[in-house]
């Protein structure tokens, strides 16, 4: 690629179109409720043929929407005068080494931007302007000027002006839409914004609601899919995210047709929350973990999925052991980084236990409701941590290739030598191989402490409250 090809990253139309989880609880999370006033610091004002955009040839993710309501935020606050907008790159993305190949991962999420075409809309059906298909951005550009990144972008003539000063729009809490973690949330609660002081949006049909908040083109598979799946995958988790998570109180509203759902339609009601301290800029994306699975060979669209199924803290956490995984070459060079860290993610039982921060004092309350559980309960929850910590080893030891697991096997009976363990247990290994039940016992605990240390097998008050909370 040319100089002038890198700088110039993306041009609308100049590159080829590229081709939720369920959320059972959460913890309790502090509401941040966006600062009153007419046009508050970090109130995004975003027009309301842009929150119900439907993807016609690329799904649109969290990092994607963050970044460009980040973007609208900053163009908005430089003013409609302007034919480009300017800011250093690190204001709309963190987590970068710009002098690094890290660029490649921006260049793509901006080229996503500019070629991804979407169908703009409103919620509410005769609203707004009957606008075209078209990308979000017009262009983007990478600039480096004294040891500093610079982004350059611009927006369609035709849809600068709604964009920029929009007539009828929705006040929009920048602060909260970086809480949010999944696409659906941050298009109900975009959507909800619209009508918080109305208390319910329009009534559409429920595959209306499926590409917009789930920011995936509409398919021919996607069109077969159920409405219970639907609400299973998608609405639920968003709502309860969306709830936990921000200044609203959204409930579902199901219009029936017979014995099936046809119609949705969501009530609103505002939080009674104290105000923060206004913010006086949006914060960047993050994608240092994205960039830090990128340096261990995982793929960035895998990782980026990994971080929108199973939160940062289990893929900091996968790709923590990750690390410790290559630098050991133990019992051979890794293969497939990818392959790997997926299996490190919690298993499907746990993976509806998204992690939230907690501040100090529902910290402190969760340690004290913990410590007072009856012994009973905290001796079911480790089981059942440890039923499934040890159901995550085993699929890693699944997922290596033979030779590594003969080679385990091998080291294994070095182990158990040492060990001087029952004369059975080192016969079954060397007569059936480290699956048969007498052994398997073994060979994840000796796998894990490989992997993972002394204390593998030992859940901390976190874990033990995500368990709690999905066995009630």
């Amino acid at each position: 690629m040319s100089e002038q090809e890198d700088q110039q990253v993306v041009e609308a139309g100049s590159a080829k179109k590229r081709s939720p989880r369920r959320v059972r609880a959460f913890v309790a999370q502090p509401v941040v409720t966006p600062p009153q006033g007419p046009f508050a610091s970090d109130e995004l004002r975003k027009p309301v043929n842009t929150l119900a955009i439907v993807p016609q040839s690329k799904k649109i993710t969290p990092l994607f929407r963050k970044a460009y309501n980040v973007m609208l935020f900053l163009a908005q606050e430089q003013g409609i005068e302007k034919d480009v907008y300017r800011a250093p790159l690190s204001e709309v993305l963190s987590g970068l080494d710009f002098d690094s190949h890290d660029t490649a991962l921006v260049k793509k999420h901006f080229r996503a931007m500019a070629t991804t075409a979407v169908e703009w809309q409103s919620p509410t059906t005769g609203e707004g302007a009957n606008w075209a298909i078209s990308g979000l951005i017009g262009h983007a550009e990478l600039k480096t000027e004294r040891n500093q990144t610079w982004l350059e972008w611009s927006y369609s003539v035709k849809l600068k002006h709604e964009l920029l000063e929009p007539s009828v729009f929705a006040r929009l809490s920048i602060e909260i839409i970086s809480q949010l973690r999944s696409h659906a949330a941050i298009a109900l609660y975009e959507i909800c914004g619209r009508y918080r002081d109305i208390g319910r949006t329009s009534r559409q049909h429920w595959s209306w609601w499926r590409p917009v908040l789930s920011g995936k083109p509409e398919t021919d598979k996607q069109k077969e899919l159920e409405y219970r799946f639907f609400k299973r995958d998608v609405l639920k988790p968003a709502i309860a995210e969306l709830n936990a998570m921000s200044d609203l109180e959204v409930e579902l509203v199901e219009f029936k047709q017979g014995r099936y759902t046809a119609d949705l339609q969501f009530s609103i009601k505002k939080k009674k929350q104290a105000n923060l301290p206004p913010t006086k800029a949006p914060k960047p994306v993050d994608l240092s973990l994205i960039v830090s699975a990128a340096a261990l060979g995982v793929d960035e669209d895998r990782a980026e999925q990994m971080l929108i199924d199973y939160g940062p803290e289990a893929l900091k956490e996968g790709l923590a052991s990750l690390e410790r995984r290559i630098a050991t070459a133990y019992p051979e060079p890794l293969r497939d980084p990818t392959r790997y860290l997926k299996s490190l993610m919690p298993a499907d039982a746990t993976k509806v236990v998204k992690k939230l921060p907690l501040d100090k004092a529902e910290a402190q309350a969760s340690e004290v409701a913990h410590k007072e559980a009856p012994v009973q309960r905290q001796a079911a929850w480790t089981e059942e941590w440890l039923r499934l910590r040890k159901q995550s080893l085993l699929d890693q030891l699944e997922a290596i290739s033979e030779e590594e697991q003969s080679d385990m096997e091998v080291a294994l009976l070095a182990d158990m030598d040492a060990r001087n363990a029952h004369p059975s247990l080192k016969k079954r290994l060397q007569m059936s191989g480290w699956r048969h039940p007498m052994v398997r016992h073994e060979m994840v605990r000796f796998y894990a402490l490989a992997v993972i240390g002394d204390g593998w097998d030992k859940p901390n008050a976190e874990q033990l409250l995500e368990i709690a909370a999905n066995m009630s």
